[in-house]
């Protein structure tokens, strides 16, 4: 574990030098307790996490602009494995600017650039991506059990470069902390907002403001989620040293799909679990 500091305190990219141990663990007492008595969440299939070196978490998003999936994962990913080795999650520059921005970095959040997430799995850490970001998180209630990156295959590109593997984890539960009507794809198209490279505007219903058209941000409702890392996947040796990428993709996209599956099919009612 100490190595892996090392590592990572005589690299020159300050992102990752801002991840802050203390402060994360100071996060998680309550953070973990607010997603186990808001959401019921439970956490499965850490083990399946390479105990050392990099891994790259490859996960889908849900709930919109407040999506809980982090929450919910970061607690019990310190729980495991403890301070000595850190998560980082990748996420949209926006998710950076602010008064937050500064607490989300000492918290493991990075841009979501493919310098930073390999300077990071090089480093031994795991990094946690969300390949159909907001596309994925605004997905309609109808197709809540539906695995879409939007055609996002970066992420595979991502581990190939840095020499690790793929941890699939899904997640249930999530997208229905409020009712997403559609993302919006049409409307953005609309007002030309793909020009501002906004392709959505997503509509919700939820509370305690009703209908939202991204903003005023409902708050989730307190739905059970549960999320299931998956068996890693070693690109290399399963499609070979020069691999084709839609090929690897659509791969971890079953097996995702596949468990996603499993999970919905044990969850007796909405928002109840």
């Amino acid at each position: 574990m100490f190595g892996i500091l090392v590592n990572l305190a005589a690299m020159d990219e300050s992102e990752l030098d801002q991840w802050d141990p203390v402060v994360t663990r100071q996060m998680k007492s309550w953070a973990g307790r607010i997603a186990k008595w808001w959401f019921r969440s439970e956490v499965r299939g850490l083990e399946n996490i390479p105990s050392q070196g990099g891994a790259l978490v490859v996960a889908n998003h849900s709930g919109g602009m407040l999506t809980p999936d982090v929450l919910v994962f970061a607690p019990e990913f310190y729980r495991h494995f403890g301070y000595g080795r850190p998560l980082y999650t990748l996420a949209h520059y926006g998710v950076l600017l602010g008064p937050t921005g500064d607490l989300f970095r000492r918290l493991g959040v990075i841009h979501a650039s493919p310098e930073n997430a390999a300077s990071a799995l090089r480093a031994g850490a795991v990094v946690l991506v969300f390949p159909g970001g907001d596309y994925d998180a605004y997905r309609p209630t109808a197709e809540a059990n539906i695995i879409d990156f939007n055609g996002r295959t970066g992420y595979v590109r991502t581990a190939l470069a840095a020499g690790v593997p793929i941890v699939p984890t899904v997640s249930i539960g999530g997208q229905e902390s409020q009712l997403f009507l559609t993302r919006g794809n049409w409307l953005a198209k609309l007002l030309g907002l793909p020009r501002i490279r906004l392709d959505i505007l997503p509509v919700s219903i939820g509370l305690p403001f009703g209908l939202s058209v991204i903003v005023p941000p409902n708050l989730p409702l307190p739905t059970k989620i549960i999320t299931e890392a998956l068996p890693p996947i070693d690109i290399t040796a399963r499609f070979g040293a020069d691999p084709d990428v839609g090929a690897v993709d659509a791969h971890i996209r079953d097996v995702m799909q596949t468990a996603l599956n499993r999970l919905a099919s044990q969850r007796r009612f909405p928002i109840l679990g």
